[in-house]
């Protein structure tokens, strides 16, 4: 919404005359931090004080000429009641864009904030208009300019679809007759009828029977397992009905929590054997090392209040006020890892790691809406985000993505609700499954079949598999990305009992993959490869001696081109698996050449001519044996091109410099070479002892010295075969080149960790 606003004014500044000023209003300090620090990020605002404080600094900050303003609602707050907000500024070139137009936009500040600016424009940005009943958005900023919905962002991929998981307590639905016997209860006490009135209000909102220890004891207990046993460990938001019952819920599953732990340590001493050892201790040690915390909003008397329900808020007010938890929760590698929430962090609260909310708590509309998507960000391997309903607000749920998912029309079919039931998870899938069988069938490999193989085969079978997948480019990167399909959504479906019915089938594809990868030096698409399924899965493949062997990080599989022996590679390739030989150094190659080029761009002709082999070869114009020579031949030239720096007795540093002075076609005498090579050492030295001084890009006059150096010491030492024109051209590609590689204070693209990245 925040990057929205920025190509709004950008696109507005850029297209239209005028001296436009943008006013960014919010209603919490937060998002206008949020929203400021978005636009400083990508340089759409680079001044410091255009953010008002008061009315008075907004009526300043408008006389002035800036771009965009800042600023909260309340600032137009009015001392005196009884007279209209006093006018800020009459220009008619103001744009107020507003976030999140809800009802602050639409109270007394709202009217004030026009009276201050009666001539400005106002556009108003929301990801959920209040509209169920209301009309208030449309009505207050006029119809719709544009309409990007929940579905939508799904079928764009910039959000991770969202399933639904109904877990409600058997506790809160034993009763179905609860009407009847609620009106038992009032007729045996002889109740008024306030008393009624009051009780039957106590009751339609279920607060009761939410709140009952027993029942908060089932999900607290459900809630441990259930995150334990995801195959995403995303970090998790429990909504509770309010402050109360978010503390004691804390209470609650931390209770559990030690119990699950004392579990698996027992477990622990039964474990029949080294892995399923090491499994248990790894899960043990997660536990233990994850934080929970409470986050709900101070109030009068807290302390004493809660200590009257037999809780104690000091502790988590203490977290609060001392720790900022919110960047804690915002970071994937902090341990605080659960968050017990009522309304706090359920809008304009970006945590992408969060996968699971657990939702205890009767919600409806906008709120229902804002609260689930905290789970909906994209983020590294989570494929989807989870909503676990202990409430019943499914039928709510439906109603809200009718309103916020549905088309522009207003209209939404059951097929297109972007929200959907976890069971569907199943069908899509034994889909992913079926696909890919339906793929690996047109290249002759048989999973169904492989799977039934007798163990001692596998092994063999495994490799079969994957030299025939890897027929060419496209085919091998098929493969790979529809076994991460399918592991993803393997993962999403756990830890549902169903997920047991594809197990062996899964942990078959993804050890394919996984040979293709360790056999080819492929890298890895994903952070999390294989992880703990695969761990359980290892099991089922082969009982007999079979070996998962490490992630693609060793180097046990790939081919070091400095030290290779052609000879042998060639006698390697007749005897193996045709095809994996190829890819195996095609991939070596490709590392290699990554290097080099980065090291010295001019060597980028070596780049096209690689990936026009690799296009021909794709293309079928050479078959795996005419592949294989081509790619030695390749090979060999590489390893030549690495020796010449000792060839013309110069670091890589100094001959990329080098390179850039006398290519593309500068035909130079011996004598004339030897004189560029002295600048190129002069110049390279002169630049690292005196100019490139820290942060030395950022600062104009560091830049102009460098810029300066260049010229100077090229037009001293250049022969005069070079042109003025010529002299030109390099002292730009020179200067690009030292601008890109060197960041200052010994810092470069040839050194890393402080060790050279060049081979000595």
């Amino acid at each position: 919404k925040s990057y929205s606003m920025i190509f709004f004014s950008q696109k507005v500044l850029r297209k239209l005359p005028g001296n436009y000023t943008f006013v960014i209003v919010t209603d919490r300090v937060e998002l206008d931090n949020q929203i400021y620090n978005n636009f400083v990020k990508v340089g759409a605002v680079t001044e410091e004080e255009i953010r008002a404080e008061s009315g008075e600094e907004l009526k300043k900050l408008l006389r002035e000429n800036h771009r965009h303003i800042f600023t909260l609602i309340h600032k137009f707050h009015n001392r005196n009641s009884n007279e209209p907000y006093p006018v800020l500024s009459e220009r008619s070139d103001i744009i107020v864009i507003t976030d999140e137009a809800h009802r602050s936009q639409y109270d007394q500040l709202a009217l004030n904030m026009r009276n201050a600016l009666p001539n400005a424009g106002f556009i108003a940005f929301t990801g959920t208009p209040l509209i169920a009943g209301e009309e208030k958005t449309r009505s207050v900023f006029g119809d719709y300019v544009s309409i990007y919905n929940f579905k939508q962002s799904v079928d764009d991929n910039a959000t991770v679809p969202l399933y639904y998981e109904n877990r409600i307590p058997e506790l809160q639905i034993t009763n179905a007759q609860l009407n009847d016997d609620l009106q038992d209860v009032i007729d045996s006490a002889m109740l008024n009828e306030t008393q009624e009135k009051k009780l039957e209000r106590e009751f339609a909102r279920e607060y009761h029977l939410i709140t009952r220890d027993d029942r908060l004891e089932k999900v607290a207990e459900d809630i441990v397992l259930h995150f334990m046993g995801r195959g995403f460990h995303g970090k998790a938001m429990v909504v509770s009905i309010d402050k109360a019952a978010a503390v004691r819920m804390y209470d609650k599953v931390q209770e559990h929590w030690k119990r699950h732990i004392y579990r698996l340590e027992k477990s622990l001493e039964r474990a029949a054997d080294d892995k399923e050892r090491e499994e248990i201790q790894e899960k043990i040690e997660y536990m233990k090392t994850t934080d929970m915390a409470v986050v709900v909003s101070p109030g009068q008397n807290e302390i004493a209040d809660f200590r009257e329900k037999g809780l104690d808020i000091e502790p988590h007010r203490r977290r609060m006020n001392t720790e900022d938890l919110a960047e804690k929760f915002k970071n994937p590698y902090d341990p605080f890892r659960i968050v017990f929430v009522c309304a706090m962090w359920m809008t304009g609260f970006d945590a992408p790691a969060v996968s699971t909310i657990y939702l205890d708590k009767p919600m409806r509309n906008h709120t229902l809406m804002q609260t689930i998507a905290r789970a909906n960000r994209v983020f590294g391997e989570k494929v989807n985000g989870l909503i676990v309903d202990y409430i019943g607000v499914f039928r709510d749920l439906q109603k809200a993505l009718a309103i916020y998912g549905a088309a522009t029309d207003g209209s939404i079919d059951e097929g297109d609700m972007p929200v959907k039931e976890k069971s569907e998870l199943i069908n899509i899938v034994r889909e992913a499954i079926d696909e890919l069988h339906s793929f690996c069938k047109e290249l002759g490999v048989d999973l169904k079949s492989l799977k039934d193989a007798d163990s001692q085969d596998t092994i063999n079978l495994i490799a079969d598999a994957a030299d025939a997948i890897i027929v060419n480019d496209h085919k091998k990167k098929r493969y790979l990305l529809l076994s991460n399909r399918v592991h993803q959504l393997y993962k999403a479906m756990l830890p549902d009992k169903a997920a047991t019915e594809f197990q062996s089938e899964v942990m078959l594809i993804v050890t394919i993959a996984r040979k293709i990868r360790e056999e080819t030096g492929e890298p890895a698409d994903i952070s999390e490869v294989m992880e703990q399924v695969e761990k359980v899965l290892d099991k089922s493949i082969s009982a007999k001696g079979y070996v998962i062997r490490e992630p693609i990080a060793s180097t046990e599989h790939l081919i070091d081109l400095s030290n290779v022996d052609f000879d042998t590679l060639r006698m390697q390739f007749e005897k193996g698996r045709k095809r994996i030989q190829a890819d195996k150094l095609r991939n070596a190659i490709s590392r290699k050449l990554t290097v080099l080029v980065q090291m010295n761009k001019m060597r980028a002709d070596y780049l096209e001519r690689f990936q026009k082999l690799i296009d021909e070869y794709n293309a079928g114009a050479y078959n795996v044996q005419l592949f294989f020579d081509k790619l030695v031949a390749f090979a060999q030239e590489l390893n030549e091109e690495e020796k010449r720096t000792v060839r013309e007795n110069l670091t890589e540093e100094e001959l990329a410099i080098f390179d850039i002075l006398t290519k593309p076609d500068i035909e130079l005498p011996e004598k004339e070479k030897r004189e560029v090579k002295k600048v190129a050492r002069d110049l390279l030295k002169r630049l690292k002892d005196e100019k490139l001084v820290i942060d030395w890009r950022k600062r104009q006059q560091s830049r102009a010295q460098v810029v300066t150096t260049i010229r100077d010491m090229l037009d001293e030492g250049l022969p005069r075969t070079y042109t003025p024109e010529l002299y030109e051209n390099k002292c730009d590609l020179v200067y690009q080149h030292i601008f890109e590689s060197y960041y200052g204070q010994g810092r470069s693209l040839y050194v890393r960790g402080g060790s050279n990245f060049q081979k000595q």
